[in-house]
Parts: C-alpha cells; sequence; structure tokens
C-alpha cells in the first residue's frame, strides 16, 4: 500500500497546473469576464454555460448542477479517479517527483490502477509504432500506402504494427514491470493456454485516445486472409476505454473544432487520417459503435452549441450509411448545431475519394449542403407511393412525428412547410398543424412526468434558489436584502479577504440568516479566517475547502468563489458597505428578540431583567445608530 502524498508536492502539483489548461482538455472555454472563463458544463446537460472557471483561484463551478471544487476535484469527478491517481497524473505532466510519508517514493506497483493502464497503453503504442519498421509490417505499411499514407503520416497518427506472434507484446510490458493481472485488466492480453497472450496479433494497430490525449484503447485492421477474426478489432470495454464515450481523433482535432465551431463525423480511422490530411482537421470516428448521445457530449463541450456551429456527417451511401444517418437525426436534438450530411459521390468514403480525386474532392465533400432532417425525411417519404392519398398520409404519419421533434418552433413550423412540399400536399397548413398537436402532445406527456427544472444560466441565480440540503434551512431568496448582502460579504471574505479582514472574522455564524451561509463562515472560521487569505493565496481557499462538512457545503464554497460582483467597483467602500448591512441587520434582529421576549412577559418579567434587558437593548440602538452613521469605522 503506498503511503500518503506529501502535503507540498500536492500543493506543488496544485500549484504548477493551471486549472483553465486541464479543463480546456475537456471542453471550450470562453471570456465570462472578471478574469473567469465560462464553457458548457461537462456533469450535466445545458444548451447555456452556466460552468464557470477562475484560474486566479485555481477553482472551476457549475452554476446549473452545482459541482465545484479545485483542479484535482475537476480530474477526479470527470475520469473517476481516485485523489491519488489525480494527483500522480499531474504530477507526471508536470514533470513534479512525488513522496510519500509512508516509505519513501511510490513504487510502479503502487500507483493507481486508471495510471498503471493508462502507461501500459503508452508503452504498448510505442511498441506497435517500433514494429511497424520491421520486416513482417510489409504487409501493414503495403496497406497504408495503397490508401495514400506515407510512413509521415502514420507518425501523425501513431498507427504501429501487432507482431503475428502469440505474446511479443506481452514479454515486452512483462519487462516494462507490469503484472500479468494489468494486462489482462488493460485488454492488450487475454488469457491462453499457458498464460496471457497478446490479444491483437498481425495487425495494422491505431492509437485511441480520450480527449486529454491519454491512449486507453486501439482499433485493429486484419491484414491476411489466414486471421479467421473481424475486419476491424477494438479493445474490450475496461475501466479506462468505453466503446460509447470515445471518439478516434478527438485529441488531435478538438482545438479545431473549439476554433471552427465545426465537427466532421466519419466512418474509420482511414477516413480521419484522410479528411486530416486533406485540411480538413476537424474530423473524428466513432470505434465501432454508432454515434451517440455520449459522444454528443463530448462535441457540445467543444462546439458551445453557439449559433454558427456546425456537425457534418459522412456515411457511405449505401443502405448501412443511410441507416447510420437516420439513428444519427434520432439525437439530432440534442444539438443546438446545426447538423448535416454528406454522402460522397459513387457511394465512396472519404479514403477512397482522396485516392480517386484527391484532397480538393474531400474538402468539398464536408461543405454543409444538406440538413440531416431533410435526409431523414427524404428517406421516410422514399419507402411510399405518394402518386395515392393513402400513401401520402401514410407517410405523413411517420414523418411527423420526426418532425414534432424539433424543439425550436419557428424551426420545426419551416419544416413542416417543407415536408408538406415533399410529400405533395397542397394543404401546407394541415401538415403544420399535425405536426403542432403531435409536438403538443409529446410535451403533455412530458409534464406529466414532471419535466426538469432548466439550469440557472450564470452568476446571479433566479428569485428563488434551493438551499443546499444540509444545513436546513429556508430557500435562499436573493430577492431578500439580507441573503443579498451576506452572499456578497461571503464572496468577499472568499475572493478578495484582504478588503474585509480582520472585521469579518469577528462575525459570529449567527449573524448569517440563511443556514447554508453561516455553514460558510464556519468553514472559513475552522480555516483560520479570511486573514489567512491576505496575501490572496490559492491555498487559503484550499482550507476553507477541506474544512466543509460534506460535499452540499463545499459547492457553495466554490460557487461564491468564482461568482461575480454585484457592484461595479470592488474595494474598501464597497466591502464596508457589505460589512455593516450584515452587521446592522444582525443588531437589529437582536433588538427585536429581546423586546420581543419583554412584550410576551408582560408585567410576569423580574425587575432585575427588566432592567438588564432594557439596558441591553439601549446599547445595541446606540451601537445601531453609530453604524448607521459611521459606516465602517464603527465596526
Amino acid at each position: 500500500m503506498a503511503g500518503r502524498i506529501n502535503d507540498d508536492d500536492v500543493k506543488a502539483v496544485r500549484d504548477a497546473v493551471p486549472i483553465d489548461a486541464v479543463v480546456s482538455e475537456y471542453l471550450q472555454l470562453r471570456n465570462a469576464g472578471g478574469g473567469n472563463l465560462k464553457g458548457l458544463c461537462p456533469f450535466h446537460d445545458e444548451k447555456s454555460p452556466s460552468f464557470q472557471v477562475s484560474p486566479s483561484k485555481g477553482l472551476f463551478h457549475c452554476f446549473g448542477c452545482q459541482e465545484g471544487g479545485d483542479t484535482i476535484a475537476f480530474v477526479q469527478k470527470i475520469d473517476h479517479l481516485t485523489f491519488a491517481e489525480v494527483v500522480e497524473r499531474l504530477a507526471a505532466k508536470a514533470g513534479i517527483t512525488l513522496r510519500y510519508e509512508e516509505g519513501g517514493y511510490n513504487p510502479s506497483h503502487q500507483r493507481g490502477e486508471r495510471i498503471r493502464l493508462v502507461e501500459a497503453h503508452k508503452a504498448a503504442a510505442r511498441f506497435y509504432v517500433e514494429q511497424l519498421d520491421g520486416p513482417e509490417a510489409g504487409i501493414g505499411r503495403k496497406f497504408l500506402a495503397e490508401r495514400g499514407f506515407d510512413q509521415a503520416a502514420a507518425a501523425h497518427f501513431g498507427v504501429g504494427y501487432s507482431p503475428a506472434g502469440w505474446d511479443h507484446l506481452t514479454r515486452y510490458l512483462r519487462g516494462k514491470g507490469f503484472s500479468d493481472k494489468e494486462l489482462i485488466t488493460s485488454g492488450l492480453s487475454q488469457d491462453g493456454r499457458r498464460g496471457p497472450i497478446d490479444r491483437f496479433r498481425g495487425r495494422l494497430m491505431w492509437p485511441i485516445s480520450d480527449t486529454s490525449g491519454d491512449v486507453v484503447g486501439f482499433g485493429a485492421r486484419k491484414l491476411r486472409d489466414d486471421d479467421n477474426g473481424p475486419k476491424y478489432l477494438n479493445t474490450p470495454e475496461t475501466s479506462i476505454y468505453k466503446k460509447s464515450q470515445v471518439l478516434y481523433g478527438i485529441d488531435l482535432a478538438k482545438k479545431d473544432i473549439a476554433k471552427a465551431s465545426r465537427a466532421v463525423v466519419v466512418e474509420g480511422y482511414t477516413d480521419v487520417m484522410a479528411c486530416h490530411l486533406a485540411g480538413i482537421t476537424t474530423a473524428i470516428a466513432t470505434c465501432g459503435t454508432a454515434f451517440g448521445g455520449d459522444h454528443i457530449k463530448i462535441l457540445r463541450r467543444l462546439l458551445m452549441d453557439n449559433g454558427s456551429a456546425r456537425v457534418i456527417f459522412t456515411f457511405d451511401g449505401d443502405a448501412a450509411g443511410q441507416k447510420a444517418a437516420l439513428r444519427a437525426f434520432e439525437d439530432d436534438q440534442k444539438f443546438a448545431a446545426e447538423t448535416y450530411i454528406a454522402i460522397a459521390p459513387d457511394g465512396m468514403d472519404p479514403c477512397d475519394l482522396r485516392l480517386v480525386k484527391g484532397d480538393e474532392a474531400v474538402r468539398d465533400l464536408v461543405e454543409p449542403r444538406t440538413p440531416l432532417f431533410e435526409f431523414a425525411l427524404r428517406q421516410i417519404v422514399a419507402r411510399y407511393d405518394l402518386e395515392t392519398p393513402a400513401g401520402r398520409g401514410a407517410a405523413l404519419d411517420e414523418a411527423a412525428p420526426v418532425v414534432a421533434r424539433i424543439k425550436n418552433s419557428s424551426s420545426q413550423h419551416e419544416v413542416a412547410v417543407q415536408l408538406a412540399g415533399m410529400l405533395g400536399i397542397l394543404d401546407t397548413q394541415f401538415v403544420v398543424k399535425r405536426v403542432g398537436q403531435l409536438a403538443r402532445w409529446a410535451r403533455e406527456r412530458g409534464d406529466q412526468r414532471g419535466p426538469a427544472q432548466p439550469p440557472s444560466r450564470g452568476g446571479r441565480r433566479d428569485e428563488q434558489i434551493q438551499a443546499p440540503a444540509t444545513p436546513s434551512g429556508p430557500a435562499l431568496n436573493l430577492r431578500s436584502p439580507a441573503h443579498r448582502t451576506e452572499r456578497e460579504l461571503l464572496k468577499l471574505a472568499l475572493q478578495k479577504p484582504a478588503l474585509v479582514s480582520p472585521a469579518f472574522d469577528a462575525y459570529g455564524a449567527d449573524e448569517f440568516t440563511a443556514p447554508p451561509y453561516a455553514a460558510v463562515r464556519q468553514c472559513i472560521a475552522e480555516a483560520g479566517g479570511a486573514e489567512l487569505g491576505v496575501p490572496e493565496t490559492r491555498e487559503y481557499l484550499v482550507q476553507v475547502l477541506d474544512a466543509a462538512p460534506n460535499d452540499t457545503v463545499r459547492n457553495l464554497v466554490t460557487e461564491l468563489a468564482v461568482e461575480v460582483f454585484h457592484g461595479k467597483t470592488i474595494d474598501e467602500t464597497y466591502a464596508g458597505m457589505q460589512l455593516v448591512q450584515v452587521r446592522l441587520r444582525a443588531v437589529d434582529r437582536r433588538i427585536d428578540d429581546v423586546q420581543g421576549s419583554l412584550a410576551r412577559l408582560g408585567s410576569n418579567v423580574a425587575p432585575d431583567h427588566l432592567a438588564a434587558a432594557q439596558n441591553e437593548v439601549w446599547v445595541l440602538q446606540q451601537y445601531a445608530q453609530s453604524l448607521r452613521n459611521n459606516g465602517a469605522d464603527a465596526l
């Protein structure tokens, strides 16, 4: 069992790896103002970006689903890793050697499972690339050359070759210190009669990477007639490779996808290569499975779903390609981007098209022409005899529900009019009304199931925000001046502690009327107070987060640490106003409590108790008046 990672090393990793650089490996970020960045949240579906990153504080927070934390927490959540695994991964990227409190440096067999599996794949990728230069791999080099790929192209995409023997890779990885169990778990080896043997043998190999660039699997192409396996063989499902959640080429294409707000979805590894070499550097492909919801999530985070975003699907013109296109349309409405389909002449895929007609033909192929909805509708309509009323009616019955799924009402109306034209129905309004009726029924069914509430769109919440599950208390209401001021004061204490320290540290948790805010105040106190944040350091926020009793409070801390201020000028005057208002309301509440208690007791109150209470009220009233007259100077 590995020892605990040295605290100073953890801090060094946090400081060395910018959170915006890490998050940008998974989604596109844009300027959100105030030094923050924003993007579409990777932890829940949303149309408008409510996910914010604060590079200066090293924190992220989503105002929609309330997920938040630092760089380490982000990677933990998105890649499902342990704390130690994330620190080890980030340390490796930053070139930091970690120390362990029990037993010195961490030996390789004690590393986290994901780290080990990724390292095994990285070593395997190098091994396969080296094998491509050998005599046995001549058949693989010939395959590539016949498809227009030279040695430089193979090197760019990391294409390699797996030897035809039983255990070449297995023995190689054993020599690198990997155990048989790790090799089986990784999917690189499989059980044989006398122990582990290579899963891939005598095949051309494409490394499959995740969005962060880690190799997590392989795609293997059959080369020999005596190979009885499938034409393409992929890595089996493992803890790091799930085919429904990976896109081949995403590591190479992600920056250009984000920059151009455009993605081209092709069918195979060689098609991705052909597109990239032709200048279409936004091309990606699925890995042995249909394009689905998880793939859409990956692309949406990069495309940001802005109005100019485009997704172009290229499919073969045969029946299988048409079926694939229709499957893609099933998920079309999960994109805010416009989706198109491109089918090459003579049913050629991009790889064949490049060979026959050159790079320009590939670039011309993926220029958006046919909207995916139009292609899908024409595929449906083509199955019916439109010369007869019965045929037109049957085609409408199948096509109308497809149009009804279009969420944008103006687009839905426009497509319904086009459908009427395809069907040859002169009464356009009849088709429009039919589609509208189906859409209403679908919404009503959804209402009965209980629609999900739309996420908040930014730092300022809607009228009512539910308080965290713990600590208990009423809903936070930002129309309440008290809640609004308490929130601003806590944001100051977290983001600009120098403006409120040391006065803030004298405030008790009972001065915050909202229980969630009182819990955050308690976290700051347990971390050492706002004074700990002067001068401002990331370590201060880390200690506040560590003091949080649960994820609910921890998420509220990150929310307040990245949320923009309401004021235009955030200075000592603004900070003083928040300090005074919170304290003044606390004083007024105490006065009301004492006077209410006396009123309830009436003549039954003891004389000495009455005198003490009246004196307390007088002192509090004087203090309140001083706060009103002198502001922060009276604190």
